[in-house]
């Protein structure tokens, strides 16, 4: 069996991004819609503050995880959408939406270090695991990024093997594929632009 195997672009340059601040989860409603993307069906939660998760369409086709207490509210989520799109057309590089994913102090905490990795760039689990002051936890970082809730905005996928080796994706492999192709073949297209403008 063949594996994925990637350049490991641990963040030097342009260097970490700053984290994004969570907010607690709020609230007893929650909020709703379905969006399509290129990767298929999202299914989109909020607390009626900040976006609570982000979920894919499984990859065998089934149905989202949608509850009968939850309440449709497309208009909400209008500009998760927004930049949901620019995002997946290659021109976003940054989301900069008041997140609330539920979890553990310590998934809350892998998830947040998620937020430092530059698009465009990969890391690993271990890297993470150091990052968070758990230089033996690669395998605990491993579990909490497969079950990291706001998916492409917290960006999980941007997580590989210490090898180069595309592994493990709740998503599943071809789409986190897609996504590193898209993020690498974005920031290349408007690395060469900048080097043709300077000629």
């Amino acid at each position: 069996m063949t594996q994925d195997m990637l350049p490991l672009d641990l963040p030097e340059d342009p260097g970490p991004l700053a984290p994004t601040e969570f907010a607690e989860p709020a609230g007893d409603t929650t909020l709703y819609t379905v969006t399509d993307s290129p990767i298929g069906h999202m299914l989109l939660t909020s607390d009626g503050t900040s976006l609570t998760a982000l979920w894919m369409e499984p990859p065998d086709g089934g149905p989202l995880p949608v509850r009968s207490e939850w309440r449709r509210d497309p208009g909400w989520f209008g500009e998760v959408q927004r930049q949901l799109s620019a995002y997946f057309a290659g021109e976003l590089r940054e989301f900069t939406l008041p997140l609330a994913p539920h979890g553990t102090a310590f998934q809350r905490l892998v998830w947040r270090e998620l937020t430092t990795i530059p698009y465009g760039r990969t890391t690993s689990y271990g890297a993470i695991a150091k990052a968070i002051g758990h230089p033996n936890g690669s395998r605990a970082v491993g579990m909490t990024n497969g079950r990291n809730p706001i998916s492409v905005i917290v960006p999980c996928h941007r997580v590989i093997g210490a090898n180069g080796a595309l592994v493990g994706y709740g998503g599943g492999l071809p789409r986190k594929r897609h996504l590193l192709h898209l993020e690498r073949t974005a920031a290349a297209g408007a690395t060469a632009a900048r080097g043709g403008g300077a000629r």
